[in-house]
This record gives structure tokens, C-alpha cells and sequence, in this order.
């Protein structure tokens, strides 16, 4: 039963013994354990439920599925799975503030809500992050995309240019190469960083052109992309690339900005926990990409929001073992001073 509700009849609307921050695969797996453990629990997610996994076009290293899956569908999947536990999803615009009551409950912010949450279970996922280079703001939505899945059916019959060297970038480009007539990819180094299979994938592919030592200096056009200008960092040659569409995959910003000063977070940004993935804050937990860590894989997300969970229970039946003590001590010298009497 929740802790909120013995009755177990469904907690009040802004009352919650768990609250999950982000519906990614950490964060989805995180409610389904709460709620499978008759914990209230509500998850706010302000895109749609599965954070990047959702976004990801096949996914075939997923315990499971031998053929693969799309990351549309093992989103659907995991939400499907919290709800019927009894998990609460909301859409909302953003968290705005988290703040400890006197009675150790957090208050969870957002702009559209308030409510509160005797644990919070912190998954807030991560964006990609933008380069900055001239045209690039002036051409998203025009040309510019940093989601090939998104927008790579536009681009059939032209060519187009990936930004980066990662998995994401060797990935999203296969993809794309199912539509353009080519894709480069432009990378500042003279190898991939991507993992040897997506690697041997993307070299087999006839219409991906890798340009080796490449800086990008600027996104070009009238109204839309036409072209990319970039460097070659050994010679400092200038190059100018035509194409349709560009494809930004130079790594990911955790989004943990209303974090700060609230909770420790590395010099990147990502929130620092325990081996128990608690946070430097008492009833806050953290799991998945924006949690400090080296490996960025759904299956280990779904570990830690697994873990997450199940620490956050444990913090919820000390809370309450502390507090039926303290309530037997209370009678107990009530019986005494009767006595005394």
C-alpha cells in the first residue's frame, strides 16, 4: 500500500510518495518499479515518454528483441508497463525548482504544477548539444536538425552533411543514407570514436563519404542550408561542402540547470550519486545519462532506474519505521507519566 494512502485508493493529486523526473528508459523503469511496489508514484516528462531512446530509429542491443525494435515502440512499451502499475504521467513544459519542506518532503515545481514527493527519483535525460557555429540557429528547422530519425525523410534525393564521430553520428547517418544520395560526415579527427560494428556498418555503406580532420566554421544559404564551410585542422585549407541538410552530433548536454546549488554535480554537469545512486541530498536519487557515469546505454539506464527505485523504497520504510518509533516512544511516556500520576 502507499505510504500516502493505506487505503490504498489512489494518492491525492498533488501528493506522491515518489516523484520521477524525465520519462527515458531510467526514468520509466524507476515507476514501474515504484508503483509495482504500491508506491504513489507520478513521472514528469516534458517530450515524449522515452527521452532519446524514443528518437532512435532501431535498437537491436536491447535484451529481448533478437530482430530489434524501434525506440518509438520499447517507449510505448515501458509506458504501457508504468501505467499499469498506477503510475501517474504528466506532460509538462519543465521542472522549474525542487525544494525541501520542514517535514523533509520535496516540492516539485514545474510551470505548469506544483506537488509534492516524499522521494524523487531524478532523470532528467540530456540534449543534444549545439556547436555554435554561425547559421546554425539561424537555420534550425530550415535545414538544421540534430534528429535524423525526426527529419531524414525530407532529405530524399539530396545530399546532406553529419556533424560528429560517435555512435550517435555513425547511426544517424546510416539512416539517412536510406534517403540521401550521400552523406557526409565530418569529423576534427582522423578516426571514428564510434564502437567497431556501427563502424564496419557505416564504412560498408556506398553513399557515406567520411571527410577526415574537418572543422565546421559556418552553415550557408539564403533562406534555407545550401551549403557547409569547413577547415581541414592539419593544413587549415577551406572547404565548402553543398548540401540540404546538416546533422549535429557533437555530444549531449545534461539538463540539470535547475539542479544547481540544490545537489553536486560534476564539472559537466551531470549529477553526482552513491554506489545506491542517492545524490548529496537525502530522498533524492538519479538515474540514467544525466547521472555521472561513463556508459550512456538504455540497458544500463533501465539497471539504475531499476536500483533507484528500489533505494527510494527502502528510504520510504526507514522514514516510516523512524517514525512509528518515535510515535511508541511518544505513548509510552504518556503511559508513564499516567502512572507517575
Amino acid at each position: 500500500m502507499s505510504a500516502l494512502d493505506p487505503a490504498g485508493e489512489g494518492a491525492p493529486r498533488d501528493l506522491y510518495d515518489v516523484a520521477v523526473v524525465g520519462a527515458g528508459p531510467g526514468g520509466m523503469t524507476a515507476a514501474i518499479y515504484a508503483s509495482r511496489a504500491r508506491l504513489s508514484t507520478v513521472v514528469l516528462e516534458r517530450n515524449t515518454a522515452g527521452g532519446i531512446m524514443a528518437v532512435t530509429e532501431r535498437i537491436e542491443n536491447y535484451p529481448g528483441f533478437p530482430e530489434g525494435i524501434t525506440g518509438f515502440e520499447l517507449a510505448e512499451k515501458m509506458k504501457q508497463q508504468a501505467g499499469q502499475f498506477g503510475a501517474d504521467l504528466r506532460e509538462i513544459t519543465g521542472v522549474l525548482a525542487l525544494e525541501q519542506r520542514d517535514d523533509g518532503a520535496w516540492r516539485v515545481t514545474t510551470d505548469d504544477d506544483t506537488l509534492t514527493a516524499r522521494a524523487v527519483i531524478l532523470s532528467p535525460g540530456v540534449e543534444a548539444r549545439k556547436l555554435g557555429v554561425p547559421g546554425e540557429a539561424e537555420f534550425m528547422g530550415r535545414g538544421v536538425s540534430y534528429c535524423a530519425t525526426c527529419d531524414g525523410p525530407l532529405y530524399r534525393d539530396k545530399e546532406v552533411v553529419v556533424i560528429g564521430g560517435g555512435n550517435a553520428a555513425v547511426e544517424e547517418g546510416m539512416f539517412l543514407a536510406r534517403f540521401a544520395t550521400t552523406v557526409h560526415v565530418v569529423h576534427r579527427r582522423d578516426e571514428l570514436r564510434a564502437t567497431a560494428i556501427a563502424q564496419e556498418r557505416a564504412f560498408s555503406q556506398p553513399n557515406m563519404h567520411f571527410i577526415w580532420n574537418g572543422r565546421v566554421r559556418r552553415i550557408v544559404g539564403e533562406t534555407k542550408v545550401e551549403a557547409v564551410d569547413y577547415d581541414d585542422v592539419l593544413d587549415g585549407s577551406a572547404h565548402t561542402l553543398p548540401v540540404s541538410g546538416v546533422f549535429f552530433y557533437v555530444g549531449q548536454l545534461p539538463q540539470t540547470e535547475f539542479l544547481r546549488g540544490l545537489v553536486e554535480l560534476d564539472e559537466g554537469g551531470y549529477i553526482v550519486t552513491d554506489t545506491h545512486l542517492r545524490t548529496s541530498r537525502p530522498g533524492l536519487f538519479a538515474c540514467g545519462d544525466a547521472r555521472a557515469g561513463l556508459i550512456k546505454q538504455i540497458a544500463n539506464a533501465v539497471g539504475e532506474g531499476a536500483l533507484a527505485a528500489i533505494e527510494a523504497e527502502r528510504y520510504l520504510d526507514a522514514l516510516d519505521f523512524a517514525a512509528r518509533q518515535a510515535g511508541a516512544s511518544t505513548e509510552t511516556s504518556l503511559r508513564r507519566d499516567t502512572w507517575t500520576q
